[in-house]
C-alpha cells in the first residue's frame, strides 16, 4: 500500500475513533425521540366518500392521485353519504380516519357529550358548497298545485318526496327544513332510496320529487338540470334559511351556467347550500392532515358554479373545531421548509426540530472536547514509547551496554513503523532524535568500558600485602 494512502486511511481511522462515541451518543438521543414523536405519516389512510356516482367519490379519486405522489395510499370507502361517514368516524373499530361530511347532516347536536370510547372529531375546513337540489316533475306540480311551479316547501303536502337513503346527510337535513316550515312527516310520503334508484323513480313518475345535496360536478345533477319536464326548485327564501341555519349559505345558480348556448337555466335560481367539510379523527397524524389540506387547495381552490377562485378551502362555516395543522395552513400557507425541500425531509425537520435543538444544546459543549481528544490520540501514539526509552536510559551502567543497545534497536524499529498526520511529524522526529541521543550515550559508555587500563593506574590502585 502506498505510504500516502496508508497515512490517509490511518488519519480517517483516528478521526472516526474520536468522533464515533460522539455520534453514537447523538443517535442514542435521537432514535428514541424519533420513535416517540413518530414524525413520518402512515403510508395508508382510509377516506370515506359517498355513492360511487356522487361528487364525494369523484373528489376522493383526486385526493387519491395527489397523495400517491407523496407515497401515501388513500383507500376510498364508498358509503351512503355524510351521516354514515360520521358514524364510521365515531366507531372506534372502524378504519376510517377522514371523511367528507355535509353541513347539517349530524343527527346529534354539536354540544352533545360524546361517549368515552368515541374518537373526538376535528375539521380540516370547508371545502365547497353543497347545494340542496330539489328536483320535481312539472306534471306533478300541475296535478297537486294546479301550477307548474313549486314556490315553497310548505306546498309539498301530499307529494311523494324521495329524501335519499338512510346514511346520507339529506334525510336529517330535509327533516330540519320540513320542521322549519311547520310540516309533519306524515303530511308527505317520504321515500328513502339511494341516489340512482331515486332518479330512476323520478323519471319513471314513481315519485313526484327528489332532493339531494351535492356539488354541481355530480353526474345526476348535470343530467337532471338538462332533463325536459324536470324543474329545479327556486329557494326564494334562501336568505332566511341561512339565518335560521348557520351551516347554510345562500347561493345562486347563474343563468346559462349549465349551457350557455341553450340558456340553461333560463333565469337565476336561488339555492341554499351547506358547506361540505373534511372531518378527521383528532388522533390522525398531523402530517396527513397537512397533506390533505394542501391537496384540498388543489382540488377545491379553483372557480366553480358557486365560488370564485381561491374562495375554498376555508376555515369558515365549520361545525367542529379546526385541526391545529389546518389552522396553521390557513394562517400561513404551505410550511416554509416544504417550499424548498422534499416533503419527507421538510416534515421530518418540522416535527423533530424541538428535539434537534435540545440535542444540539446538549452536544455542543461536548463537541469542544473532540479536538483535544483527537490530539491526545495521535500524540499518545508517539509518547507511549518514551517510557521504554527512559527505562533503557536509566539502565545505563547497570546493565551491559550490548543488551541495552539491542533493546534500543528494537524500540527504534517499532518507532519507525509509526504513522502520524503531517501536523504531528515533529513529535515523531523528536522521539527519534532522543533515541539517537541515548544510542550515542550507550556507544560512549561501551567504548569507555572497552578501553585498556593504564599500568600506572593499576599500580596506584594496588595494595601490597
Amino acid at each position: 500500500m502506498p505510504d500516502s494512502l496508508r497515512q490517509t486511511l490511518l488519519s480517517i481511522r483516528d478521526l472516526l475513533a474520536t468522533v464515533g462515541p460522539f455520534v453514537l451518543l447523538a443517535l442514542a438521543l435521537l432514535v428514541p425521540a424519533y420513535y416517540v414523536l413518530d414524525p413520518t405519516p402512515p403510508k395508508k389512510v382510509v377516506l370515506a366518500t359517498g355513492a360511487e356516482q356522487g361528487a364525494y367519490h369523484a373528489f376522493g379519486k383526486r385526493y387519491q392521485a395527489i397523495l400517491k405522489t407523496y407515497g401515501v395510499q388513500v383507500e376510498l370507502r364508498n358509503t351512503q353519504g355524510a351521516a354514515e361517514n360520521l358514524a364510521l368516524l365515531r366507531d372506534p373499530s372502524s378504519e376510517v380516519q377522514i371523511a367528507f361530511v355535509q353541513g347539517g347532516a349530524d343527527e346529534l347536536p354539536q354540544d352533545t357529550d360524546a361517549d368515552e370510547d368515541e374518537p373526538s372529531l376535528v375539521s380540516l375546513g370547508s371545502m365547497f358548497f353543497e347545494p340542496v337540489w330539489l328536483f320535481y316533475r312539472e306534471d306533478a306540480a300541475q296535478r297537486l298545485l294546479k301550477s307548474d311551479t313549486l314556490t315553497r316547501i310548505s306546498q309539498l303536502g301530499g307529494w311523494k318526496l324521495n329524501i335519499g337513503a338512510p346514511g346520507s346527510g339529506v334525510p336529517n337535513l330535509m327533516k330540519k327544513l320540513l320542521e322549519a316550515n311547520h310540516m309533519e312527516p306524515t303530511q308527505i310520503t317520504l321515500l328513502e332510496q339511494p341516489q340512482t334508484p331515486a332518479v330512476m323513480a323520478l323519471l319513471g313518475a314513481e315519485s313526484d320529487a327528489l332532493v339531494f345535496a351535492s356539488a354541481p360536478e355530480a353526474q345526476m345533477v348535470q343530467m337532471l338540470l338538462q332533463t325536459p319536464g324536470v324543474k329545479l326548485f327556486d329557494f326564494a327564501q334562501a336568505e332566511a334559511y341561512s339565518r335560521r341555519f348557520p351551516f347554510m349559505s345562500p347561493v345562486t345558480l347563474p343563468r346559462g351556467v349549465v349551457d350557455l348556448a341553450g340558456n340553461l337555466p333560463p333565469q337565476d335560481v336561488r339555492l341554499v347550500a351547506p358547506t361540505a367539510t373534511l372531518v378527521a379523527r383528532e388522533d390522525t397524524h398531523p402530517a396527513l392532515i397537512q397533506l390533505f389540506v394542501q391537496a384540498a387547495q388543489q382540488v377545491h381552490g379553483g372557480a366553480g358554479w358557486f365560488q370564485r377562485k381561491g374562495e375554498f378551502p376555508t376555515a369558515l362555516n365549520t361545525e367542529r373545531p379546526l385541526a391545529n395543522e389546518a389552522q396553521r395552513f390557513f394562517q400561513s400557507g404551505v410550511p416554509l421548509l416544504q417550499r424548498y425541500l422534499p416533503f419527507w425531509l421538510a416534515n421530518l425537520v418540522d416535527r423533530m426540530w424541538p428535539v434537534l435543538v435540545t440535542i444540539v444544546a446538549v452536544l455542543l459543549p461536548l463537541s469542544r472536547m473532540l479536538p483535544p481528544l483527537y490530539q491526545f490520540r495521535i500524540r499518545s501514539r508517539v509518547f507511549r514509547w518514551y517510557e521504554q526509552l527512559r527505562q533503557i536510559e536509566g539502565a545505563i551502567g547497570r546493565k551491559p551496554s550490548t543488551e541495552l543497545l539491542a533493546e534500543l534497536d528494537a524500540l527504534d524499529g517499532k518507532v519507525g513503523q509509526i504513522t502520524v498526520p503531517l501536523a504531528y511529524t515533529d513529535e515523531l522526529y523528536a522521539l527519534r532524535s532522543y533515541i539517537d541521543l541515548v544510542r550515542t550515550r550507550l556507544n560512549g559508555a561501551e567504548t569507555a568500558n572497552a578501553a585498556p587500563t593504564p599500568v600506572g593506574a593499576r599500580s596506584a590502585t594496588h595494595t601490597p600485602t
